[in-house]
């Protein structure tokens, strides 16, 4: 098994997946300033423009995590990451996030995007787990993640405080072994 250090591009029918850079930053900010992103993701705070920036500009240099941007190939544009992180290579497994603005939704560029890096990190780098939380009030993306293979293995509750609420977190993965097979039937 090989690190994260090289940031490959992936290409599918409907997007493309590239390594993330700083001239990202103006579409990922619009994405994470829509209101139902911000609220499906969990995101609380908001981090600086320079921060924001400074952290873009060292994606490329990082051995223990891959980001990509997600770009449309119809529009041409950038409409959010896909991630795997925090990777342990003792137990070959990681994480994986994924970030999807409204210019990219409801048309299949996330679900492919995650088969994409999913099948990257298991076919190329020997992932043999990779894991994800999602929200209970985003029955979309946990339809999105079935697709791509992901099983609901348990659920963290009130794991984020969301307007006044509590809301549990679907914690969900894929195994290489169960990789091609579910790949078959979707």
């Amino acid at each position: 098994m090989t690190d994260f250090a090289y940031k490959p591009t992936l290409t599918g029918d409907l997007v493309v997946l590239r390594p993330l850079d700083e001239g990202d930053y103006d579409a990922l900010r619009a994405a994470m300033d829509d209101p139902d992103v911000t609220r499906l993701t969990g995101s609380h705070g908001e981090i600086g423009e320079e921060q924001a920036r400074e952290w873009m500009r060292t994606r490329k240099d990082q051995t223990d995590r891959l980001d990509l941007a997600i770009v449309d190939k119809t529009s041409g544009a950038v409409v959010g990451e896909a991630v795997l992180n925090n990777w342990d290579p003792d137990n070959q497994c990681c994480s994986f996030r994924i970030l999807i603005g409204p210019a990219g939704q409801g048309r299949g560029l996330g679900t492919e995007a995650t088969r994409l890096i999913v099948g990257y990190g298991i076919e190329q780098l020997g992932l043999h787990r990779i894991s994800l939380g999602v929200y209970a009030f985003n029955p979309r993306a946990q339809r999105a993640y079935e697709k791509a293979g992901f099983k609901a293995e348990g659920v963290l509750r009130d794991a984020l405080r969301w307007d006044g609420e509590w809301v549990d977190e679907i914690v969900m993965s894929v195994l290489a072994p169960e990789w091609m097979p579910s790949m078959d039937t979707v």
